[in-house]
């Protein structure tokens, strides 16, 4: 089969707006996570947060660019655009060879809202604005990126909850394997606005500990009460290895495995069984064995339930290997279709840099997570090959496979 590596990478998150402010923010277990007055305002249960800045496009996009972005799109744009640069991709490129984007989206509360909310005051829908229709779609964020880099390949927003961006990897992995893409851009984009989230307060999903925000996102941990919201984007430029090599790209890693599983059973449920199929699966794709692993990025995202299936899954497969285990949601909190493509960047980072980053506010371990080796402060360790997990309502499962370069 044809090998993929990844060529570029960017991000715009809680954490930093480039990849520089990010590693820097992983390195020192710096959190992102604040309090949202309008939450409060809104009725919110919680108000936490991770606290996402909208970015300036004035003078980098045209007005009708501007005007059909949604806020994901918008972090989205600040994603790639980093990540082509970073890839050494020019406009010229893109112009000139087809690329195709696979994007993780599941989500445009807000713009589909505030449409109605118009249209109810008004009596009017043309006041909606012509950008409407391209905000609220949830390929928005697709449609709006094919547009704005004129990318001429495959151009499909993947639609799987928490682990909708994990799955664009994992399918871009697939579609150039097979030859029919030699250059994909992959990634996720989560909106922040607190229109989007207030199903989820709803069924009192997210964590109440608000006297301290930067500890209230705790996975693994005994005391945790629940998940913190976040969002932003990250983008991965998925590449064949010889077209990457022939063009003298900078090669960051190749992703090696891709597993996938459906649990099968509760909407809302995670599963051991579910979450270990995928893992093993990813790991047999790509020819490995749980002890070549050297870091796994969990999915854990400080539920009381998610996190004990997790860790059972993590400890039924990796027994006694002491692996070193992280989840860099303790830092970012939740971020939703993005979390899956984020994990791989924040993974990679570590990996090019030699460090684990921690588990923050991983204090006193449960039943479930005592038998994992789950990094706690900031290690310095060589990672050459990692395992990143990502699991979502309605069971569905995705685990990737990568090594370093």
């Amino acid at each position: 089969m044809k090998r993929v590596v990844i060529t570029g990478m960017g991000i715009y998150s809680c954490l930093g707006k480039n990849l520089e402010e990010v590693r820097e923010s992983l390195y020192a277990g710096r959190s992102g996570i604040g309090i949202d007055p309008e939450r409060i305002a809104y009725g919110y249960r919680s108000p936490l947060t991770g606290m996402v800045e909208r970015p300036a496009l004035k003078g980098l996009l045209d007005r009708r660019s501007r005007t059909c972005l949604a806020e994901e799109g918008e972090y989205a744009y600040m994603a790639t655009a980093e990540a082509l640069r970073n890839a050494a991709i020019t406009p010229d490129f893109l112009d000139n060879h087809e690329v195709g984007v696979l994007y993780g989206n599941d989500s445009s509360a807000k713009a589909v809202i505030e449409a109605h909310m118009l249209t109810l005051e008004t009596k009017d829908t043309t006041l909606q604005g012509s950008g409407a229709i391209f905000q609220s779609m949830n390929s928005t964020v697709t449609m709006n990126l094919s547009t704005i880099f004129r990318l001429k390949g495959i151009n499909l927003t993947v639609s799987a909850a928490c682990a909708s961006s994990s799955h664009a990897i994992g399918l871009g992995l697939m579609f150039i394997r097979q030859g029919l893409q030699d250059m994909i851009i992959c990634g996720g984009a989560q909106e922040v606005n607190y229109l989007s989230m207030s199903s989820f307060d709803a069924i009192s999903a997210f964590s109440t500990r608000i006297d301290d925000p930067t500890r209230a996102s705790r996975p693994f941990d005994r005391d945790r009460d629940g998940l913190v919201p976040s969002g932003g984007a990250a983008t991965v430029i998925l590449e064949e290895y010889e077209h990457a090599v022939h063009r003298g790209a900078p090669i960051i890693a190749e992703v090696l495995g891709y597993g996938f599983s459906s649990n099968g059973a509760n909407i809302s449920q995670a599963s051991d069984a579910g979450s270990r199929l995928a893992m093993q699966r990813a790991l047999d794709d790509a020819g490995v064995t749980p002890a070549d692993i050297d870091y796994i990025n969990a999915h854990a995202t400080s539920t009381l339930q998610g996190d004990a299936f997790e860790a059972d899954a993590l400890t039924q497969l990796f027994g006694n290997l002491h692996t070193p285990v992280s989840s860099t949601k303790s830092m970012t909190g939740h971020e939703c279709w993005m979390a899956g493509s984020s994990e791989i960047i924040y993974s990679n980072l570590m990996m090019l840099n030699d460090f684990v980053a921690p588990n923050i506010n991983f204090e006193h371990p449960d039943e479930h997570s005592q038998n994992l080796n789950i990094i706690s402060k900031t290690i310095n360790r060589k990672i050459d090959t990692y395992l990143s997990n990502s699991f979502g309502f309605g069971g569905t499962n995705s685990a990737l496979v990568v090594r370093k370069i």
